[in-house]
C-alpha cells in the first residue's frame, strides 16, 4: 500500500489535503413581533388615511381651475388648518412648455380668510358669513414680485421637507421674511403672535406654479395645536396633490381654449346680408367642463337674390367633431352653390359624412332656401329638432317635418317641404343645446322655446335670437348653442323683371330693348347705356353655348343686379386679348362698368350676374 502512494520518479511527492469539517449553521435570529399599536392611535391612522384618501380624490375631481381651488381650500379648511390661501404664477404660465423662474405670484383664492384689498389676509368675519368662507379671484391684490434670493423664491424652489413655523418665535425668522414678502408688513402683523403657519410650494409636472399657504390661528384662541409633523406629512402629500391638479387644470383650459378657437375658426365671422331677408346668429360654447362641441351654421346667397339657411350638429364633443364640422359645412356651402334642391344637398352630404373614414361620423342639419320673390322657403331635415316658423302676425309654430335620419347613416332619403314666407315672417333654426339641458327633456324645451318667441316682441333677427336664449336655465348648459335667426322682408313683384329667350342670333338685341324698357320704368335712365352693353355681352355668349331657352333677370332692391342663366356647365373666364382678337373682350367690359360681377354654376347650368348702385336721388 505504501508503495502504490510512492511517487513516480521525477514527480513532487504527493501533499495530502487536510479533512475540513462543515461550518456550523447559526440559528436564525428570533423575529421581533411588532409592537402592537394602541386602538385609539389605530383609529387616528386610519381616520387619517381615510381623510388623505377622500382629500386626493375630491381635489383632482375637477377640470375647472376654479372648482379646483375651490376644492382644495375645502379640504383643507377646517379640517387641516382654519385657512388657506393659493398664491399661483402671474401670468398664468403655459404648463406645456418649462416657464422658466417665476416673476410674480397673485393670489387665485383664499378659504378662512378674506384678502384686503392690498392683498393683507384678515381673519373672516363668522357672524356676517359663514366660518369658512370661501373667495375665489384672478385679482386678490397687487402682484407679489418673487426676488431671486429671497424668502419666497428660497420656498418655492427648496427641495427640503417642509416645516411649520409659530409667528413670534426665533425659528419663526424665514417664514416672517416670507409672509412680509407676501402680505406685507402690515398683513404680517395682522396675523398675530402665536399663528402657526406652513408654507408649501405648488409644483406642477415640469415647474412651480405656485404657493400654498396655511394658517392655525394661536392655541389659546381655537384650543387646537400649532402644525405637527404629522400634520405637516399631510399637508406636503396634498400640495403635491394641489399642484398636479392646478396643473391638469391648466392645461385642460388650454387645451379647451384651443379647440374652442379651432371651432370658432371654422365657423363664418360675419353672414352675408342679402336683400329681402335680414340674417342674425349666434355662438355659445359649451361651459368649461364640457368638451368642445361641433354646432355650425351658415348662410349661402343663391342666384335669384335666393339664400341658404344651414344649421348643423356633429355628434360628440371633441376636437374630432370640431374638425368634421369644418369639413362638412366646407362640403354644405359648396352643395349650396350648386343650386340643387334642400334634400339632394342633404342626401351628398350624407354621401360625404360616410367618406370621411371608416369610423361613422353621424351629424345632424337643416337646411332651408328662402326665395324672397316667391314669398317661399323650402326646407329639408336631416335627424335635426325642428325649425320654428313666425307667421306675420306674431304666432310661432315648430315646423312638422320629416326629421329623417342624420347625417351619417347611409341609405336615407330625405324630403323638402315648400312652405309660405310672406313678408314680416321669420325663421329660427338651432341646435339642441338651446332647447335640452339636464334638467329638461327636450319635448319641453321645444314647447317652451315656441311659447317664449311667441309671446315675446320682437322686430329684428338679433332680438329673436336673444329672445330664444332667455329660456336657458342659469347654469345648467353643457351643450354648445348655434342659432341662425332670418326675418323675411320679401322682394316686391313690381321690383323684379324676368324673362325666357330663345338662343338665337336676334336674342341680343331684344335683351337689350327689355332692359331699357324696365330700366326707364322704373326710373333708372342714367344706368340705361351701361346695362344694356353689358346685358348684350353677356347673352351673347349665352346664346353661343345655350341649347335651351336663356333667362334674363333683373332685380331692384338697394341695387340693380342682373343675372343671365345658360344650360352650359362652362364658366367664362377673363382673359387677355391681344390687338387682333375678335372675341373675349366680353367680360372685360362687364368687369370695367359693373360695381361687382361673378359667375354660379348650377345643377342645370350657370349664372353670370353683375349689379351697379343706383343713382342717387
Amino acid at each position: 500500500m505504501r508503495d502504490q502512494l510512492k511517487p513516480e520518479a521525477g514527480q513532487p511527492p504527493a501533499v495530502p489535503v487536510p479533512r475540513r469539517e462543515p461550518a456550523p449553521v447559526p440559528e436564525p435570529a428570533p423575529v421581533r413581533e411588532p409592537s402592537p399599536l394602541p386602538e385609539r392611535a389605530r383609529d387616528d391612522v386610519a381616520d387619517r388615511l381615510a381623510y388623505l384618501d377622500s382629500a386626493t380624490r375630491r381635489i383632482n375631481s375637477a377640470l375647472d381651475l376654479f372648482a379646483t381651488l375651490r376644492n382644495i381650500g375645502r379640504v383643507l379648511v377646517p379640517t387641516l388648518a382654519d385657512a388657506a390661501v393659493v398664491h399661483l404664477r402671474d401670468p398664468l404660465p403655459n404648463v406645456e412648455r418649462e416657464p422658466g423662474f417665476p416673476d410674480e405670484l397673485r393670489i387665485h383664492h383664499s378659504t378662512g380668510t378674506r384678502i384686503g384689498r392690498r392683498g393683507r389676509p384678515s381673519w373672516a368675519d363668522d357672524r356676517r358669513r359663514s366660518r369658512y368662507g370661501a373667495r375665489s379671484t384672478a385679482d386678490g391684490g397687487p402682484a407679489t414680485p418673487v426676488t431671486r434670493g429671497g424668502a419666497l423664491a428660497h420656498a418655492l424652489l427648496s427641495r427640503r421637507p417642509a416645516e411649520s413655523a409659530v409667528l413670534g418665535t426665533p425659528a419663526a425668522e424665514r417664514t416672517e421674511a416670507l409672509l412680509r414678502e407676501l402680505y406685507g408688513t402690515r398683513g404680517l402683523a395682522r396675523l398675530g403672535a402665536g399663528t402657526s403657519v406652513l408654507a408649501l410650494p405648488l409644483r406642477g409636472r415640469k415647474a412651480v406654479l405656485g404657493l400654498l399657504v396655511l394658517i392655525r390661528r394661536p392655541p389659546e384662541r381655537t384650543g387646537r395645536p400649532s402644525f405637527d409633523a404629522t400634520d405637516t406629512a399631510a399637508a406636503a402629500h396634498l400640495a403635491t396633490q394641489a399642484g398636479l391638479a392646478v396643473d391638469t387644470a391648466l392645461r385642460y383650459a388650454r387645451e379647451w381654449e384651443i379647440a374652442n378657437e379651432l371651432q370658432r375658426s371654422m365657423l363664418p365671422l360675419r353672414l352675408p346680408q342679402p336683400h329681402g331677408v335680414r340674417l342674425a346668429q349666434r355662438y355659445l360654447p359649451g361651459e368649461r367642463g364640457a368638451q368642445v362641441g361641433g354646432d355650425w351654421y351658415d348662410a349661402v346667397p343663391l342666384p335669384g337674390n335666393r339664400v341658404a339657411l344651414i344649421v348643423g350638429d356633429v355628434m360628440g364633443h371633441s376636437l374630432t367633431s370640431a374638425a368634421i364640422m369644418g369639413q362638412l359645412r366646407t362640403s354644405a356651402q359648396t352643395l349650396a352653390a350648386l343650386d340643387l334642391p334642400p334634400h339632394e344637398v342633404l342626401y351628398h352630404l350624407d354621401e360625404q359624412a360616410q367618406r370621411l373614414g371608416r369610423e361613422q361620423h353621424l351629424a345632424t342639419c337643416v337646411y332651408a332656401v328662402y326665395d324672397p320673390i316667391a314669398n317661399r322657403v323650402v326646407i329639408a331635415n336631416a335627424g335635426h329638432v325642428p325649425p320654428v316658423l313666425v307667421g306675420p302676425d306674431g304666432t310661432a309654430e315648430l315646423v312638422e317635418l320629416d326629421s329623417g335620419a342624420p347625417i351619417g347613416v347611409g341609405g336615407v332619403d330625405f324630403n323638402s317641404v315648400e312652405l309660405p314666407a310672406p313678408p314680416g315672417s321669420a325663421l329660427l333654426l338651432f341646435t339642441d343645446g338651446l332647447v335640452e339641458t339636464r334638467s329638461r327633456p327636450i319635448s319641453d324645451g321645444l314647447e317652451l322655446l315656441r311659447a317664449r318667441i311667441a309671446a315675446a316682441r320682437w322686430h329684428a333677427p338679433e332680438q329673436l335670437c336673444q329672445e330664444a336664449l332667455r329660456i336657458l336655465p342659469p347654469g345648467d348648459r353643457g351643450d354648445d348653442i348655434a342659432l341662425l335667426g332670418a326675418c323675411f322682408d320679401g322682394i316686391p313683384a313690381g321690383d323684379v323683371a324676368h324673362w325666357y329667350l330663345q338662343p338665337r342670333n336676334e336674342t341680343p338685341g331684344r335683351a337689350r330693348r327689355l332692359a331699357a324698357h324696365t330700366l326707364r320704368r322704373w326710373g333708372l335712365g342714367e344706368l340705361s347705356e351701361a346695362t344694356e352693353l353689358m346685358v348684350s355681352e353677356l347673352v351673347t355668349n349665352a346664346v353661343q353655348h345655350a341649347t335651351r331657352p336663356v333667362t334674363l333677370s333683373l332685380v331692384r332692391t338697394t341695387r340693380l343686379r342682373c343675372e343671365v342663366g345658360d344650360d352650359s356647365p362652362l364658366l367664362p373666364r377673363p382673359r387677355r386679348t391681344g390687338p387682333d382678337d375678335e372675341r373675349g373682350r366680353g367680360l372685360q367690359i362687364v368687369a370695367r362698368c359693373a360695381d361687382r360681377w361673378g359667375a354660379t354654376r348650377l345643377g342645370t347650368g350657370k349664372v353670370v350676374w353683375f349689379e351697379q348702385r343706383l343713382p342717387q336721388p
